[in-house]
């Protein structure tokens, strides 16, 4: 709600989006916004995750998936190739109500892992998206209660600790470390956003050796049409 009016407003350089819902062919005339290259991944499911890309410049290839096919089907990732880096947009599994999910998204951050220490062999990276995961207990409001819930298990964090340790950088908490009550996502239940009853589950991830190039990341946490936020990520190239 209100997208195309952000996106014209902040004019990102490139803009992704994550759980669209839609098919390309499904898509209505408004989101094609002019200067925009689009990319779209859909599911084969209808009404379920989806990512989309928009990006001014555009990039030197294009790739969808992660080369497994029943995560692929899902459309869960794109990866745009720049000059200086890879960008990778991307939907992560979620653990489920009552975490029936649970073991297809160990499978998933296992591939995950793997797919992006490949393509950092050849340029940085730069990893955006919902995450599914509040890594630490600073990234929820009510992490006690919530240890056995979707989004903060101990394999989920794990999972999220793993791929850092492969040389890869938590921008927010790069910048942030020790900063409470910021988040990205609020239920729409029990009044969860006016309170900042939340979690931090969307994260721009980068290749360490690519911080040198980051700013900033800035979370418009006022900026309301949806459960989850906007995040930006600041780049001086």
């Amino acid at each position: 709600k209100g997208g195309i009016h952000y996106i014209n407003k902040e004019q990102p350089d490139i803009l992704t989006l994550q759980e669209t819902k839609c098919s390309e062919k499904k898509l209505p005339p408004e989101v094609k916004v002019p200067g925009y290259h689009t990319y779209w991944l859909g599911s084969e499911k209808e009404g379920y995750a989806g990512v989309a890309l928009y990006t001014k410049e555009k990039p030197v290839d294009i790739k969808y998936g992660i080369g497994d096919k029943s995560f692929d089907k899902e459309g869960r990732l794109i990866t745009a190739e720049y000059e200086k880096f890879y960008l990778v947009a991307t939907y992560v599994v979620n653990a489920g109500q009552g975490l029936k999910t649970l073991d297809r998204k160990i499978e998933w951050n296992k591939l995950f892992e793997e797919y992006l220490k490949n393509l950092d062999t050849k340029k940085p990276v730069i990893l955006t998206g919902d995450m599914n995961v509040a890594h630490k207990e600073i990234d929820l409001k009510n992490p006690k209660t919530n240890q056995k819930s979707a989004g903060f298990t101990p394999e989920e964090r794990e999972g999220m600790t793993s791929l850092l340790g492969q040389g890869f950088v938590d921008t927010y908490r790069h910048f942030n470390p020790d900063k409470e009550g910021a988040y990205t996502f609020w239920t729409y239940m029990n009044n969860a956003r006016a309170k900042n009853t939340g979690w931090r589950l969307d994260y721009f991830i980068v290749s360490e050796r690519f911080l040198p190039a980051v700013c900033d990341n800035v979370i418009r946490e006022k900026v309301l049409g949806s459960d989850h936020c906007p995040i930006t990520l600041f780049l001086h190239l």
